[in-house]
């Protein structure tokens, strides 16, 4: 029986949040490589139980065209959505949560048969895991002032835990996490960004450059205040001749910042709301620059560049702000031009000074790709089970 890379997530797939795109493009990676890799998350739910579901709810199967077009999922993986009828997450309690459902009892009776190791950014799940003889790995990316349960984190079975930040790996160590079992690494890219798309490009330049306007500034991500959006609207109020084109964040949060737009009489801003993995990359290149603002601040010390690899993958000239995560990327020259945050005037001199020194190129600039393929998924995940003992390392498929 083949034993399974298993990632899991407890939340319904597909959704445009941060933590899920990076969870899909860690599994899609594993299975690059030649592991036999599961995404496992919940169903939609909602209906009554289906007795049948419920007694054998652990089906890998292809991905659906949609889930596999909103992440850029290749062939390679395989997903299982685990049924959670009605009145899982509906009614309180605590059989009736759906952690319990599958800590207790999807993964000992269904799920551990079949897996050789668990990588998951739910603790319940690593808990479960490692009570149950099957070893694992735990991502971590945001402060949090629990403390970690001994039992867990000082068993052999518990494998490593992986942030992307030295300060939340420092928190985590002060929580009660082993040095040694924690290593910080960046987020990555999918490879798909690295393949031109110069006639989606095209079309992407000629439906949004309007009013005769000759350049194009793109935001991909999601649309939090900390993230600079306010500040990006700031500087487009004061660059009429360029369009600025933000794509990510929920319908919510889209309505709300295309009310402040309209509010402010700008009509060179526009807000494009999430576009699946498979339509961004040629967006990206279609921009003369791509912008990654960013406040100073709390969430400044351990956010992800997540975005920041896209950027770098797709050629296109870079204006970032400097904040702690991204200052070792200071000395490549993977990124324009940079500028300190919360200060719009800046940002805006800064876009002006790179137009000049980095026309477009409908190619791309070869410096940033060449540099940023060292941080693919793929690097990641071996990079990651290098740090697994070998005896229970996944094997790759035959």
């Amino acid at each position: 029986m083949t034993k399974h890379y298993i990632f899991f997530t407890r939340n319904v797939l597909p959704q445009s949040h941060a933590h899920l795109v990076q969870v899909a493009h860690c599994a899609n990676a594993a299975a690059n490589l030649g592991y036999s890799t599961v995404l496992l998350y919940l169903s939609q739910g909602g209906g009554f139980p289906n007795p049948l579901q419920l007694l054998n709810p652990f089906h890998p199967q292809q991905p659906a065209e949609d889930l596999a077009n909103f992440y850029n999922l290749q062939h390679n993986l395989q997903v299982a959505a685990l049924p959670m009828p009605w009145p899982i997450d509906r009614v309180g309690g605590k059989w009736t949560h759906s952690s319990s459902v599958v800590s207790k009892y999807y993964f000992p009776v269904h799920i551990r048969p079949h897996t050789q190791i668990v990588h998951t950014r739910d603790w319940n799940f690593v808990k479960a895991a490692v009570k149950r003889g099957v070893p694992a790995i735990y991502e971590h990316h945001h402060h949090e002032h629990k403390q970690f349960e001994p039992d867990i984190v000082h068993n052999p079975l518990f494998q490593l835990a992986v942030t992307v930040a030295d300060p939340v790996r420092d928190s985590m160590i002060q929580n009660g996490m082993p040095p040694e079992k924690v290593i910080k690494l960046h987020n990555g890219f999918n490879h798909l960004f690295l393949v031109r798309q110069p006639e989606a490009a095209e079309a992407w330049r000629k439906k949004l450059l309007v009013d005769d306007r000759q350049h194009l500034v793109v935001y991909s991500g999601a649309l939090q205040p900390f993230k600079g959006i306010d500040l990006l609207i700031d500087v487009a109020k004061d660059m009429e001749k360029i369009q600025f084109v933000l794509a990510g964040g929920p319908a919510s949060q889209v309505e709300s910042y295309q009310q402040q737009v309209k509010d402010k009489h700008l009509t060179n801003v526009t807000f494009l709301g999430y576009l699946p993995q498979n339509q961004l990359g040629s967006l990206l290149q279609a921009a003369d620059i791509l912008a990654h603002p960013h406040c100073a601040g709390l969430a400044a010390t351990f956010t992800s560049p997540l975005k920041l690899f896209d950027y770098m993958a797709s050629g296109t000239p870079i204006v970032a702000t400097e904040i702690p995560p991204l200052i070792e990327f200071k000395q490549t020259e993977a990124i324009a031009g940079w500028c300190e945050p919360d200060n719009p005037i800046a940002f805006g001199q800064c876009l002006q000074h790179v137009l000049k020194t980095h026309p477009r190129k409908a190619e791309g600039y070869s410096d940033s790709r060449d540099w940023v393929s060292q941080f693919s998924w793929e690097n990641r995940i071996a990079k990651i089970l290098s740090h697994v003992e070998e005896s229970v390392r996944p094997q790759p498929r035959r």
